[in-house]
């Protein structure tokens, strides 16, 4: 019988069953809490350079299909369950787990204690770790991931966006709501947008135009947008350097009220906007990846559960006198969002209302659309 095997940097080994593609893939192991939404976890660009480990124990009942994605190809670079389901059922199912991971050439692992693994990178934090179908000697493995670099310093945006300027279409049919009214236009900055924040932003905005992290100010204000979104991604924000230096030219544009637009960030967008405001960075142990965290709105104090997949963490301490906190996560007490007290510009760590679920954040996007009327008057 065919077998595979996990290593992690510290040591920490397990043999299972081969998951998907033949062959060896490294990446920062980090554990997802969620009970559904594999397909979209599997496709989250927020993802790039992370093995994800699913903490719950059956995975692919409902098989996949070719609308529940976040970006246009898996990103995880491999993926770690207890158990795969030997059918699937779903009336929109086109495939199984296996069949896709297959033809991604994705390589995973199955039958393996994930709740130890769970365990271990609470105790230890998210590290370095080698799934391979092919070398079982623990010494090669751990001269493989020695030489790997850190996810830490590594800018992965450059890998999962796209070099395409276009426009999104596709509404979220599920938000259709006859009382708004789609107005205005946004931009958003690319660094590994999700489908679902796009199919949100096109429920409240006439048109919403992606172009990639590199174009420049004057490029992007040729499109005369009301608001600016600064996307999802992943790995270090402070890798991107030139996504923080267009935030900071924007910054210094609304300053001089030379400009006047909305900016929201969300995710990475959220600690680029905090580095470029002149916030710290800090990474945090295990990070948070999944879709059951709460955070609390500190203007209401309403509690909102919210996906999160996130490495790195605005320091609260760090924030600059013109910044106040707006949402903290109940959990940690870590900065979940962010608002300037002076120009339209906020922020938030979570994924407001994502395919996976939960939808209590969607008020995200009316509060955008709200901002934007108020500075732009469109």
């Amino acid at each position: 019988m065919k077998k595979a095997c996990l290593l992690l940097e510290d040591g920490f080994y397990q043999e299972g069953l081969p998951l998907g593609a033949e062959g060896e893939v490294i990446g920062e192991v980090v554990f997802n809490t969620s009970m559904t939404g594999y397909q979209e976890i599997l496709t989250d660009p927020s993802y790039k350079g992370q093995i994800v480990c699913m903490t719950y124990p059956l995975i692919g009942n409902y098989g996949i299909n070719s609308q529940d994605v976040e970006s246009s190809q898996i990103q995880v670079e491999g993926f770690i369950i207890k158990e795969k389901s030997k059918i699937y059922s779903n009336w929109r199912a086109e495939k199984s787990l296996e069949e896709y991971l297959r033809e991604n050439n994705i390589v995973g692992i199955e039958g393996v204690d994930t709740r130890a693994i769970t365990k271990h990178l609470r105790v230890k934090g998210s590290m370095k770790g080698i799934i391979s179908t092919t070398d079982f000697n623990s010494e090669s493995l751990k001269e493989k991931l020695e030489k790997f670099p850190s996810i830490v310093g590594r800018d992965l945006v450059k890998k999962v966006f796209s070099n395409q300027i276009y426009e999104w279409e596709q509404p979220l049919i599920s938000e259709f709501n006859p009382l708004i009214s789609p107005q205005g236009k946004v931009v958003v900055i690319d660094c590994g947008v999700k489908f679902s924040i796009l199919r949100n932003l096109k429920v409240y905005f006439e048109k919403v135009i992606v172009i990639p992290p590199t174009t420049s100010l004057e490029e992007i204000l040729e499109f005369e947008p009301q608001g600016i979104l600064f996307s999802g991604g992943p790995g270090d924000p402070t890798a991107v350097e030139y996504v923080i230096e267009l935030a900071k030219k924007i910054i210094e544009k609304l300053e001089k009220r030379e400009l006047r637009i909305g900016v929201l960030g969300i995710s990475l967008g959220h600690q680029i906007l905090g580095l470029a405001l002149g916030g710290k960075i800090y990474k945090l142990k295990f990070g948070h990846h999944g879709g059951s965290y709460p955070v609390k709105d500190l203007e209401t104090a309403k509690i909102e559960m919210t996906v999160q997949n996130h490495h790195f963490c605005v320091d609260i301490k760090s924030l600059p006198t013109d910044l106040e906190p707006t949402y903290i996560n109940l959990y940690d007490d870590t900065l979940e969002g962010m608002a300037h007290k002076r120009l339209p510009i906020f922020s938030v760590q979570f994924h407001p209302r994502t395919e996976l679920g939960p939808f209590e954040a969607t008020g995200i996007f009316s509060k955008f659309k709200r901002m934007i009327e108020l500075t732009t008057s469109f």
